[in-house]
């Protein structure tokens, strides 16, 4: 099990439960078409509060599904669940996940901080300020949106084409750039495992709190 975060808010056992709660819920897609329940008072405080988060699925290294939010809107448990059921089935850029296609899959679970706004006052000014590896970003001029996990970093090191990357994935052109464009960032911790991995680890109150 690894993670990519420098400094854990949440214990093992904590995130041994959110990356069940999402192959759970994965599960009960395949099974049942819908994501998994959670009675939160088996859970811990922390996995209660309103937080939001990301799921991502990989397969052998690829990226197979990833869903998130990024507004609290709803408890961390459940905002998992349905996350992680809508990275497995309702990714427009893939098919929906097939039972053979599970025992391969490793999920990432992404939990993220307050969103704060840049004060910038050009595209190059912009730049100088991100902090590669560290501030996951959010796009916006009109209607159109997009963001960035900190993780994508590892595909796209250099601040300019994670930036002109993010505008595409916003629906922009790279080169894109205006006066009304908006940019966040926040931090997350994020931590991942394979399926076996997951199996194989401690489920503790997990199995209580599964209706």
């Amino acid at each position: 099990m690894s993670s990519i975060s420098a400094s854990p808010e949440f214990l093992p056992a904590e995130r041994e439960t959110l990356l069940g709660i999402a192959l759970d819920s994965i599960v009960s897609g395949l099974e049942c078409g819908q994501p998994v329940r959670i009675a939160p008072e088996a859970l811990p405080d922390k996995l209660s509060e309103s937080r939001a988060s990301f799921v991502t699925l990989e397969q052998e290294g690829k990226l197979r599904g990833c869903i998130g939010s990024l507004e609290p809107h709803t408890m961390l448990v459940d905002d998992v669940s349905h996350n992680a059921y809508a990275a497995a089935f309702k990714d427009p850029r893939f098919k929906p996940l097939q039972a053979d296609e599970l025992e391969s899959l490793t999920i990432q679970v992404s939990v993220l901080g307050q969103a704060e706004a840049f004060n910038f006052d050009s595209e190059l000014d912009l730049v100088r300020q991100l902090r590669p590896g560290v501030d996951g970003l959010i796009l916006k001029d009109n209607e159109f949106r997009g963001t960035f996990l900190p993780s994508v970093w590892k595909s796209l090191p250099e601040p300019g084409k994670f930036l002109a990357h993010l505008k595409l994935k916003a629906g922009l052109p790279g080169d894109h750039w205006s006066d009304t464009v908006r940019v966040w960032r926040y931090t997350t911790e994020s931590f991942s495992a394979s399926v076996p991995e997951i199996r194989a680890a401690a489920r503790g109150y997990l199995e209580e709190a599964l209706k």
